[in-house]
């Protein structure tokens, strides 16, 4: 797939790519694991990143060795995140200057986050991209949550944008499947250490790399 051609639209997801809501829910998961006496680590971390939360209730069923909750489990950690996002919630290293960028270039965004619509809202409420955006797409807002393609075609379709033009940026396998799914240029940028990308257009460290700039069709540096 070609490098999309400078002024794409472009959709993210929120959690690990626009906000640094990945510790908030590794705090909340651990206090759930603590709860039903179980350690939370890396490992499982790794096992539980864009899964989405219909998902996660059932992992945490086995996780938990709580069969047949997965709706109980899963209601328990939306109420912790929920409190824990109207606390604030600070925006990933470089997030704040690239959407500020594309927004001055009047360029289509979107979000596209396998969370809960309650909880994307929560988060931008209490950060500082709040009215950034021309779409905000969550889980139960679509059909099929990622790794399905139908949270980017919704986005894509609410833009009016073809996704074939459009770019992605995803920090975890399952979202960049469901963006590849959809036909998105897709950039990752993992969130966690151990988090594998390859099927990804383009890695990198950070939105603040050339390459992701680049691939957004921004200049180099900001103001160039």
């Amino acid at each position: 797939m070609d490098v999309p051609r400078p002024g794409p639209p472009v959709v993210f997801d929120c959690d690990g790519v626009l906000l640094e809501t990945e510790p908030r829910w590794t705090l909340v998961e651990t206090q759930l694991f603590a709860k039903y006496g179980r350690p939370y680590g890396h490992e499982e971390k790794l096992q539980l990143i864009g899964t989405g939360l219909g998902g996660t209730g059932k992992q945490f069923e086995t996780m938990l060795d709580q069969p047949g909750r997965a709706a109980e489990l899963l209601s328990e950690l939306v109420e912790l995140a929920a409190a824990e996002f109207a606390r604030g919630v600070e925006p990933m290293k470089g997030a704040l200057d690239i959407v500020g960028e594309l927004r001055g270039l009047g360029r289509p965004m979107a979000i596209a986050s396998n969370s809960f619509h309650r909880l994307v809202d929560l988060a931008l409420k209490g950060s500082s991209l709040r009215d950034a955006f021309d779409v905000v797409i969550a889980a139960d807002d679509v059909d099929e949550p990622k790794p399905a393609p139908d949270l980017f075609l919704e986005a894509c379709r609410r833009l009016g944008a073809r996704p074939n033009d459009a770019v992605a940026v995803e920090d975890s396998p399952t979202g960049v499947a469901s963006a590849r799914a959809a036909g998105l240029f897709v950039i990752g940028i993992p969130s966690i250490e151990g988090l594998r990308l390859e099927e990804a257009d383009l890695v990198a460290s950070s939105l603040e790399t050339p390459e992701v700039r680049e691939a957004l069709g921004l200049p180099a540096t900001s103001g160039s």
